[in-house]
């Protein structure tokens, strides 16, 4: 089983705009899809679909409507009532796949509600192969949040832990370092960020990365010898670039035309998770991992596939 953690869920509208956004102007939507939302509640929805059993922990008091979205599309969840709200977010979708996202900030957690946030968390992770922890972080919870859930996982299960893959942006995934997680999943612009943040060598701008994964390749070598088991760097229409300890490898998907890039990159990890449990190895892993991307991008709003919506074949890998 894959569990999830997704301390600042959202309930995703996204609009499909039916040309350009023209700012200060009156545009009609060609259409409007609401879902359940996060980055961990996305990686649990993208594995249900593919039939893998998955658990989505978040906070969420009963009635709630990304609760029960949830509950409509049959994905299992543990939710722990916070007495607020969840919030909104609103994603503008222009006809060549352009995205613009509006993201509010969310209910603020205490300290106490955060320390129950992560006993559910451990007591439904017991056997679990990996967690997920996953976006951002909503008001009152520090941005060490992640490391030390990593520690509260590992104290409580000793040698059965679940690996632990982490995929957020800025401080906290600055601070998850310290956990020494076994997969990190940035794209170019995190990438960019998490190595100024971390002091390593300048690595260029995300335009830079994404026109080189020799240099991608490099930023994420820098992040595996700092202690990270792997990171899954996805580099937008450029594919993705796996590095270990073993090797470094680049992937691209044949041209496809992008609906919405919205949870392309959550779909990348659902793929890289799911060849992971069904033994592939490193290249396997990334080429999954790229054709769920590529697979979400040519689907509308936030809609994740499965994974016989997918085409590995489709994926050229070439190692670095």
């Amino acid at each position: 089983m894959i569990v999830t953690l997704t301390a600042n869920p959202s309930l995703d509208r996204t609009v499909e705009l039916g040309a350009p956004l023209a700012r200060g102007e009156v545009q009609r939507a060609v259409s409007v899809r609401q879902e359940s939302g996060g980055k961990g509640v996305n990686v649990s929805r993208a594995l249900k679909a593919s039939g893998l059993e998955t658990l989505a922990v978040l906070p969420g008091d009963a009635g709630d409507p990304v609760l029960a979205g949830l509950s409509a599309t049959h994905v299992p969840f543990a939710a722990l009532p916070i007495g607020a709200p969840l919030r909104s977010n609103v994603t503008l979708t222009e006809p060549d796949g352009v995205t613009t996202k509006v993201n509010e900030p969310g209910p603020e957690l205490t300290e106490q509600l955060t320390k129950e946030l992560v006993d559910l968390l451990v007591e439904r992770s017991r056997g679990a192969a990996w967690v997920v922890l996953a976006g951002s972080l909503p008001p009152g919870v520090p941005a060490d949040f992640y490391a030390t859930v990593a520690e509260r996982l590992r104290a409580d299960d000793g040698g059965a832990a679940p690996k632990i893959a982490v995929d957020s942006s800025g401080g906290p995934l600055a601070a998850s370092l310290a956990g020494r997680p076994e997969l990190l999943k940035p794209n170019a612009d995190e990438l960019a960020e998490l190595a100024a943040l971390a002091g390593l060598p300048d690595v260029g701008s995300p335009a830079e990365l994404e026109a080189s994964p020799e240099r991608a390749a490099a930023a994420a070598q820098a992040l595996v010898e700092a202690g990270v088991g792997a990171v899954l760097a996805t580099l937008g229409s450029k594919g993705a670039v796996l590095v270990t300890a073993e090797g470094a490898w680049h992937a691209t998907h044949s041209p496809i035309r992008a609906v919405s890039t919205v949870g392309a990159g959550d779909s990348s990890l659902a793929g890289y998770l799911l060849a992971d449990l069904s033994g592939a190895d490193a290249v396997g892993r990334l080429r999954q991992a790229v054709a769920h991307g590529a697979a979400a991008a040519s689907l509308p709003g936030s809609t994740v596939p499965a994974v016989h919506q997918t085409d590995p074949s489709a994926v050229t890998v070439t190692a670095l």
